[in-house]
């Protein structure tokens, strides 16, 4: 089975992990995107702990109420949907928008997905847009 995250890709979260613990005014911008290519369900990942399996990122299930926090990159894997479907990493994802940015959007617009929406369309209204208000 192939791995959900690349080992170069695990190896930049787990720095930012480090950076991190370093300067906890550090606020990096999400490496990964999982997604359940079944539903609404989407992690932003910025950092590998170094067990090697506990994430830290913005996670939304889909019900409305995203939130940082960790997860389990082996529960995350170990999900099983209909049709033999897993939950899958965003080979393409990449943004300029620090993980404050998009939990703050994600608040606001109820969802990541809806929030990528809100982001992209900020940006390119105004290019500058890519700090939100605080609250």
């Amino acid at each position: 089975m192939t791995p959900l995250i690349r080992r170069a890709t695990r190896a930049m979260l787990s720095a930012n992990f480090e950076h991190c613990m370093a300067n906890p005014k550090f606020d990096p911008l999400p490496l990964v995107r999982l997604f359940n290519p079944m539903g609404r369900a989407v992690w932003l990942i910025t950092e590998l702990y170094a067990d090697g399996d506990t994430l830290f990122g913005l996670a939304d299930l889909g019900f409305g109420c995203p939130e940082l926090g960790i997860c389990s990159l082996r529960e995350i894997e170990a999900i099983r949907l209909p049709m033999g479907l897993t939950i899958e990493c965003d080979l393409g994802f990449s943004t300029r928008h620090r993980l404050s940015v998009w939990a703050e959007a994600s608040r606001l617009a109820g969802s990541i997905p809806d929030a990528a929406l809100l982001l992209d369309r900020l940006t390119r209204e105004d290019p500058s847009a890519i700090r939100l208000s605080p609250r």
